[in-house]
């Protein structure tokens, strides 16, 4: 994903009203095109969701510990409830341990801690989910011992408080606080209001829906729940909801499970994670809500984005101008099912990476003229309910290399003749440059080389000429290859960039510098076309230093785990 970069061009309006830096002067939204009717439906809005306090407390994290010895379960505790961790709820997943003696083990150092969280006890049985294989009242029996440990809340299934009761669950928990919960990992009920009134009937202080969601169409109809009441928990699972978990919290579900370890439910966000990437936990320390509908949405769209550091960069960025906004991952299969969920979640605007780039085109209702003939959007503005494109890929090639190396009197030579390079190549010939392009298949790369006024080469010219600069557009030498898209001997130029951020540095690179040639990496223009789209959404300078700061520590974190 390649967003893009200011380059000094004149302010415009931005969206919010304020004065926007204008990314490049060729970045008008004026292409019309009809609105969807997918976004005209009579869908239901979350948007009158109210704030309300949540009977956890202010902090609406909840960290999972779940181990099967107890000494790993305390590692985790430990871990979570530390300086850094911060936790003020943790759930402790007495069903993972190996056996009843290592229940004992954990509650026994549970309660002789002085200074403990809020505990919430858990021991789910196998017909709901859980890995406790014995009876309701032997769950009930583990619970009473947690309560007599410490434990605040016991989180119970529905059917182990149909069968014990609703008179004897109180008064075996008690004190404890009760979280009436009930599981469904197939799929999304259809008599959500009928499932509240059954979980209700139990006397808890607060129950719990948690189920599978296939679409952004599920959990909207899950979150409707959590606008309701402020005891209420809902938990979208499935491997393609990370982004749903913080939008329940968002829409006032009363807390969002997050693991210090092992995951247990999909979808999970890592509780380290929550803090790195998604700042939550700051946010909860606070005063104010934390995060709400007052929270201006942001994310970035394809499939896969699990391994996207978007996220990472641009909530960096809010937290540095200290902006109540989120920037979450949403895994996309079909994309008019995200389209509309754009209006009901109010989602301010989106990255676009594959395979939705050029798909996105259909649902716009403004695209930038350089967009439509790039034929390609990665980047979107949501304004008045109307959705305008940009393709700033562009940019972020201007920015990075333009700092190096002068394109007006340049020649490049362009490897590659795919989206990525469509843009950098569109983004040279504008700057000035004298445009070769060389690709494994002659056919597209010489319908590039027309498209933007440049020359189609074969392989076997590369080595007997010279070239200003060469700009790798292909994923060769990207993790886990290691190959290279050139020999040593083909690279005869002043600079070497490569778009490629995984490796820091390429075997390509690599060659490059032995060579003496100065060499730019891909970090560069990612972050670049970050910054970018940054200033378009919000209208302000964007904090590029920490923006390639967390980049850049997160993939030298990456590259010193693969070595281990």
């Amino acid at each position: 994903m390649i967003e893009a970069p200011s380059v000094g061009a004149p302010t415009v309006q931005g969206v919010n009203g304020s004065k926007a830096i204008r990314p490049e002067a060729d970045i008008i939204p004026t292409f019309e095109v009809s609105t969807p009717a997918s976004r005209r439906s009579g869908l239901s809005s979350i948007a009158s969701a109210i704030s309300k306090p949540s009977v956890f407390g202010n902090d609406r994290v909840c960290a999972v510990v779940a181990a099967r010895s107890a000494a790993d379960a305390i590692r985790q505790a430990k871990a979570a409830i530390s300086a850094s961790g911060r936790a003020h709820i943790v759930e402790l997943r007495l069903d993972f341990l190996a056996n009843h003696a290592e229940i004992t083990c954990l509650l026994a150092w549970a309660a002789r801690q002085p200074k403990i969280p809020t505990l919430i006890a858990t021991c789910r049985r196998h017909q709901a989910g859980g890995l406790f294989r014995n009876s309701a009242a032997d769950e009930i029996a583990v619970l009473e011992r947690a309560v007599a440990a410490g434990c605040r809340w016991c989180d119970v299934e529905v059917e182990t408080a149909r069968r014990v009761g609703a008179r004897q669950l109180k008064g075996a928990l008690a004190p404890a606080r009760l979280l009436i919960s009930t599981h469904d990992f197939r799929r999304l009920p259809r008599n959500l209001p009928a499932i509240m009134r059954r979980l209700g009937r139990y006397g808890g202080e607060a129950i719990k829906i948690a189920a599978a969601c296939r679409s952004l169409a599920d959990v909207r109809r899950l979150l409707e729940l959590a606008r309701q009441r402020p005891d209420v928990v809902v938990v979208p699972m499935g491997e393609e909801m990370l982004a749903a978990r913080i939008l329940a919290l968002r829409h006032g579900s009363a807390l969002a499970y997050a693991p210090v370890a092992q995951s247990t439910a999909p979808g999970q966000i890592p509780f380290d994670e929550i803090e790195r990437v998604y700042r939550l936990r700051r946010r909860f320390g606070r005063s104010r809500a934390g995060i709400g509908l007052q929270t201006s949405l942001y994310g970035v769209i394809g499939d896969p984005v699990g391994h996207s550091l978007s996220p990472l960069m641009h909530n960096a960025a809010f937290a540095a101008r200290g902006k109540n906004a989120m920037y979450l991952p949403f895994r996309v299969r079909e994309l008019p099912d995200f389209i509309a969920a754009v209006q009901p979640f109010q989602i301010a605007g989106f990255s676009v990476t594959l395979p939705h780039k050029e798909r996105i085109l259909r649902y716009l209702d403004h695209c930038d003229p350089l967009a439509a003939e790039i034929g390609a959007v990665n980047t979107v503005i949501v304004h008045a309910g109307k959705l305008s494109g940009y393709n700033t890929d562009f940019t972020g090639v201007l920015r990075a290399i333009e700092r190096r190396l002068p394109l007006s009197s340049s020649s490049v030579l362009l490897i590659g003749a795919g989206g990525a390079a469509r843009a950098a190549a569109f983004a040279l010939a504008r700057g000035g440059a004298a445009v070769s392009i060389w690709a494994r298949r002659p056919k597209p790369a010489r319908a590039l080389a027309d498209a933007v006024g440049g020359q189609a080469i074969h392989r076997r010219e590369i080595a007997r000429r010279s070239f200003d600069a060469v700009v790798n557009c292909t994923p060769v030498g990207m993790h886990p290859g290691r190959g290279s898209p050139l020999e040593s001997h083909e690279l005869n130029c002043r600079l070497v960039m490569d778009l490629i951020y995984r490796p820091l540095k390429t075997e390509l690179l690599r060659r490059a510098e032995r060579r003496g040639i100065e060499t730019i990496s891909g970090v560069d223009m990612f972050v670049a076309q970050g910054v970018a789209q940054w200033e378009l959404w919000t209208g302000e300078r964007a904090p590029e230093t920490a923006m390639r700061r967390v980049v850049l520590a997160a993939l030298q974190k990456e590259e010193k785990s693969l070595r281990r």
